[in-house]
This record gives structure tokens, sequence and C-alpha cells, in this order.
């Protein structure tokens, strides 16, 4: 195998494990916590699974992800298709909402720091196998931090608009809550399209870079101080 192609299928192979763990776990995490609190809509349709193929988005957890991969992106990002939530079967609606949504951010911080715990476990392996397992471990606490802070960004549709729609006060809210039908192409914007304009005008603004980038890795230091890596 050519050496280029060597190398792409070693990076696909490290990546592949990170992001269907971070995605198919953030899902079904929603649906259990909504299972929990009153609504069984994705139980009774299969979603509160750990099965990737419940879960996989042809778009979000496949294409996006080998685009992102392929042009040498500097992370990795993806989605599973959205766990189907009745808000008003939920017990304590607006408080349960919150807790659902937070369910799927608090499912990737866990995964995130369950891998940097595993990173200990890594002299235990043959020498052969080690690198690619630590890659992969490496990946996952990346990915799952990128995906946790992304996802509590406060807007609509994303985790972190639901949460401050259920705890800002209802004339705060509402207007927030009618966000949600703009909530992609406001993300599209200011992932894509301002840092394109901007470089247009001779400038290198990126609200992304600004916004997701710096927590997360100060979210991955603090972790990796948590698990004695660091």
């Amino acid at each position: 195998m050519p050496a280029d192609l060597a190398g792409m299928a070693f990076t696909a192979s490290v990546w592949v494990i990170p992001v269907l763990l971070a995605v198919t776990l953030h899902e079904a995490a929603h649906g259990w916590a909504a299972w929990k609190l009153g609504d069984d809509t994705a139980k009774v349709l299969g979603r509160v699974s750990f099965n990737p193929l419940r879960h996989i988005d042809p778009f979000g957890t496949v294409l996006l992800p080998a685009f992102l991969l392929l042009m040498s992106a500097p992370f990795l990002f993806g989605w599973a298709k959205p766990v189907p939530v009745n808000f008003m079967r939920l017990r304590e609606p607006r408080r349960s909402m919150v807790l659902v949504a937070a369910a799927g951010p608090l499912m990737n911080f866990s995964l995130a720091y369950i891998a940097a715990l595993a990173v200990h476990l890594l002299p235990l392996l043959p020498s052969n196998i080690a690198p690619w397992v630590g890659e992969n471990l490496l990946n996952l606490v990346t990915l799952n931090v990128i995906l946790a802070v992304f996802n509590m960004l406060p807007i609509p549709p994303l985790d972190g608009g639901r949460v401050a729609v259920g705890l800002l006060p209802p004339a705060l809210a509402h207007p927030l809550a009618r966000l949600e039908r703009y909530g992609f192409m406001i993300i599209i914007g200011l992932m894509f399209l301002l840092p394109y304009l901007s470089r247009q005008f001779g400038q290198n603004f990126d609200p992304f870079a600004l916004i997701v980038i710096g927590p997360v890795n100060y979210l991955i230091r603090i972790i990796a101080i948590a698990a004695g890596i660091q």
C-alpha cells in the first residue's frame, strides 16, 4: 500500500471508533434521560441503545467526518440522528428539558474522562498495538470534549440552547426558543461563512475557534490533570 494511502487508512482507523462512541452514546444518553423522566418515545423506537446503527446519520456521522478527514481539518466533528423527545410527556417539562438536554454533553465529558484514565493501561498492551490504542484514546478525549462544548453553545436546537430556554425567565426564554428554526443557519454562519468572509477582507476572524477551541483546550488540560496523565 502506498505510504499516503497507508497514512490515511491509519488516520481513519483511529477516528472511526471515537466518532461512533461519541455520537452514539451522546444520543443514547438523551433518550435514557427522557425515558427516566417520563417520556418513553425514544425507548419505544429503540433509540435508547448502544448500537451505533440505530443512531447513525448518513451525513453527520459518515460524510462530514470523512470530508473533514480528507481535507486534513484541524478537528473532526459530526453528529448522530437526534433522539426524539416529547417534552410535553416529561414530568415537570421545563426542569426535565434541562436535564434531558444536559445528558448528552455530560455523557461526552464522562467518556472523555474514562478515555483519559484508560491511558494508564497502555503499558500493559503489546508494543505493536499500544500506539494505535493510544491514538484512539486521545482522539476519544478530544472529540468528546469538542462535542460537549459545541453542544452547550446557547443556540437552539443545540443542547445548550435547550438548557438556556429551560433556565431563563419566560421573557427571555420564549424569544430564544423561537430561534430554533434558524439555529443551524446561525451555526453554519459562525463556523464557515464568517471566517470565509473575513479572509476575503484580509482578516482572520474565526468565531468557532474563539468560542469552542479555546474552552476545549482548557477542558482537555483539566481532564488530563484529573486523570493523572499530565
